[in-house]
């Protein structure tokens, strides 16, 4: 297979991850699907470039618009716990978002990319998340996932000179530096960084907690 979807499943039971993989290799009925999520592992059984039995290939949905070859085009994913929902599914649910995003990432893939299992043949599937008229907002989940987070950011050079609004303020902030100095808790190149004009915002708040440690 060549994926060029990716399918979401409720499971119809509360098993966790382990258990729906160990039952899914385990039986030899015609069902099967790639990667189940549960509250606390995401576990992968077949490898993406191989069909797995999991949405129908047939198109038997009413809807004349709907998907064929869900089984030969998609990655099924199963999140767990939904037949109680609660604590245990909302987690499973949201690790299965962060899951998708990451998916979508990798690929380079977009939203349009993720389908339910109802597109393909018209089962009611994702049972829980479609019972509760989440589907949209499922997805938008995910599109906030996939956006780039202050963390991934490279982190940004601090060439932002000090500027002083008024003499009074650049004077303390001078004679605070030039005390430093003069105590020796700081290095004399401090004081010609500053009155070079090349010290930083950035320079000056690591020099505080320099000159802070040092009094101790």
């Amino acid at each position: 297979m060549t994926p060029q979807f990716i399918t979401v499943h409720n499971t119809a039971n509360d098993a966790p991850a382990a258990n729906e993989i160990s039952y899914m290799i385990g039986n030899n009925n015609q069902v099967s699907y790639h990667v189940a999520v549960d509250d606390k592992e995401i576990i992968q059984a077949i490898p993406f470039n191989r069909s797995a039995w999991h949405c129908g290939d047939g198109g038997d949905s009413t809807d004349p618009n709907a998907l064929k070859k869900g089984n030969r085009l998609s990655i099924g994913i199963e999140i767990c716990y939904s037949k109680s929902g609660g604590v245990r599914y909302g987690v499973a649910e949201e690790n299965a978002v962060q899951y998708i995003a990451e998916l979508l990432k990798q690929f380079g893939w977009g939203i349009d990319r993720v389908k339910k299992h109802q597109d393909w043949n018209g089962k009611y599937c994702p049972r829980r998340i479609l019972s509760e008229d989440r589907w949209s907002s499922f997805l938008k989940r995910i599109e906030e996932a996939m956006k780039p987070k202050e963390s991934d950011k490279p982190t940004e050079k601090d060439d932002g000179t000090m500027k002083f609004t008024n003499d009074t303020t650049k004077a303390a902030v001078r004679d605070y530096i030039k005390q430093s100095v003069d105590k020796k808790k700081i290095d004399k190149s401090w004081l010609d960084k500053f009155d070079q004009g090349t010290m930083t915002s950035g320079d000056f708040e690591g020099l505080k907690i320099i000159i802070a440690q040092r009094i101790k």
